[in-house]
């Protein structure tokens, strides 16, 4: 399916715009482990946390992984089984990742994991202690080697033999969206979801 490929940038920075929840593959003591985690991305960098993830990538310094995002658009049904599909976009991205050490690029990372999520988080809410910072691991891995795959539109045995059986085909379409905004149950009342959250109920992921 290579006519599905890309190696733009345009097309990558689109799939990785879409989600904030990304899949990191590492292979430690022998054994392939895959992680899901948030990431964010800043420039040429991806930036992932998570203590699980970055103590795998500790156990395997200099070892090549492999981060994976993906986003589902729909489900193609076919008149056959053999013609099923799903319409989606992804990117698998290699490289040996970097434990972020440095606290301005931390903060930097943390910054972009943040606002990847929730954007207007990282400047509604309290920044990181030094004792915070300390105590979260970061781990960058660079965006020079990612390639991209999008699959879309209708099933393709409109214009076959399997056209005649008389059977509904087509897409139904997937989206995620984001519900209201459920207080924490110990928070005082009168306290509102500020803007930047509360305008999100409704809307579809990456968009």
């Amino acid at each position: 399916m290579r006519h599905k490929g890309s190696h733009r940038r345009s097309d990558l920075d689109e799939v990785l715009r879409g989600g904030f929840l990304c899949h990191l593959g590492v292979v430690v003591d022998g054994a392939p482990m895959v992680v899901p985690t948030v990431y964010g991305v800043d420039g040429d960098w991806l930036y992932v946390h998570g203590s699980v993830a970055s103590r795998s990538l500790v156990q395997a310094p200099g070892a090549v992984v492999c981060v994976s995002v993906t986003q589902v658009d729909g489900l193609v049904l076919a008149r056959s089984v053999f013609e099923h599909g799903v319409n989606y976009r992804s990117t698998m991205i290699y490289g040996v990742p970097r434990l972020v050490t440095e606290p301005e690029e931390k903060l930097r990372g943390l910054r972009a994991l943040t606002e990847q999520s929730a954007p207007g988080q990282w400047e509604y809410v309290r920044r990181p202690s030094r004792k915070e910072l300390a105590a979260t691991a970061l781990v960058a891995v660079g965006l020079g080697e990612a390639s991209v795959k999008i699959a879309s539109g209708p099933p393709d045995d409109g214009d076959g033999p399997d056209a005649g059986l008389g059977l509904w085909a087509g897409v139904l379409p997937v989206e995620t969206r984001f519900g209201a905004p459920e207080a924490d149950p110990l928070l005082p009342a009168g306290i509102e979801p500020p803007a930047h959250i509360a305008e999100r109920a409704g809307r579809v992921l990456g968009r």
